[in-house]
């Protein structure tokens, strides 16, 4: 049964100073049984939202919203994944802004998606389409391409023992209010999968797949209906104790229901 699942991207908001008391309130407000929690702050926020969730959840997990491709070397404010470690234990590669924003090729991606795994921390891969992608009807090739890029020269088996998560992103639902249906989350969950499958040459089957997309307390039901999605990667709601309640929540509904048929 695959992981349930709810992330939260602060993106560029918070500082070291009130980070920790709103992860704590968020960890506080989203204990639900089968629902992996995680919260991924600014890179000068990790430290605040690490201590703060030790002391009051560990079981929530703390990631990492960048990672450099590189190892080490004369990258000025660059972050690279061995200075992760014991910051974070997530870490959130190749999100759509990233690609938009600073060019991040499928190939950069790739050899972050590597750093990652070689220093011990779970990725979460973003793909996903942009806008006139999907009016071109090109969503599918799009995100197969992107899967296909990032994924090429990994270890099948070393991306499995990671944890290897994927986020759907369709970039025109992100910060616009807008947002895919369930069914075409689904359909493209259906997709990465199969792509998976393809770099792999084995089942993908038990890999998670999370919806990005401007997800709401209000509309995650309709996605976390489908068998196909298995939580959510949230912006900007994930600010909002109440939101994030219930998103949780209802992640908690379905966590049980798996359980229960599982």
């Amino acid at each position: 049964m695959r992981d349930v699942i709810i992330a939260a991207n602060w993106k560029m908001h918070t500082t070291p100073g009130d980070a920790g008391d709103l992860a704590r309130t968020i960890a506080a407000r989203t204990r639900q049984a089968g629902v992996t929690r995680v919260i991924c702050p600014p890179y000068v926020s990790l430290a605040a939202v690490r201590d703060a969730l030790s002391d009051s959840d560990p079981d929530v997990g703390v990631g990492a919203q960048n990672v450099h491709h590189e190892l080490q070397g004369a990258y000025t404010g660059e972050v690279s994944a061995p200075m992760l470690v014991g910051l974070a234990d997530w870490v959130i590669v190749g999100h759509s802004e990233r690609r938009r924003d600073f060019a991040e090729s499928d190939e950069i991606i790739g050899r972050k998606l590597a750093r990652a795994v070689e220093s011990g921390l779970r990725p979460i891969l973003c793909v996903g389409e942009q806008l006139a992608e999907r009016e071109a009807g090109e969503q599918t090739e799009i995100v197969r391409r992107q899967m296909a890029g990032g994924l090429a020269g990994h270890d099948p088996a070393a991306l499995t023992r990671a944890g290897l998560v994927i986020a759907y992103e369709p970039v025109w639902a992100i910060g616009t209010g807008r947002n895919a249906s369930g069914q075409d989350a689904s359909t493209m969950a259906d997709a990465i999968r199969a792509a998976i499958g393809e770099a792999w040459q084995e089942s993908a089957d038990d890999v998670p797949v999370l919806y990005g997309g401007s997800v709401t307390s209000a509309n995650i039901g309709e996605f976390l209906t489908e068998p196909a999605i298995d939580g959510a990667l949230v912006g900007g709601a994930s600010l909002k104790p109440d939101e994030m309640a219930g998103i949780v929540a209802r992640a908690g509904l379905t966590a049980a229901a798996r359980g229960a048929a599982g």
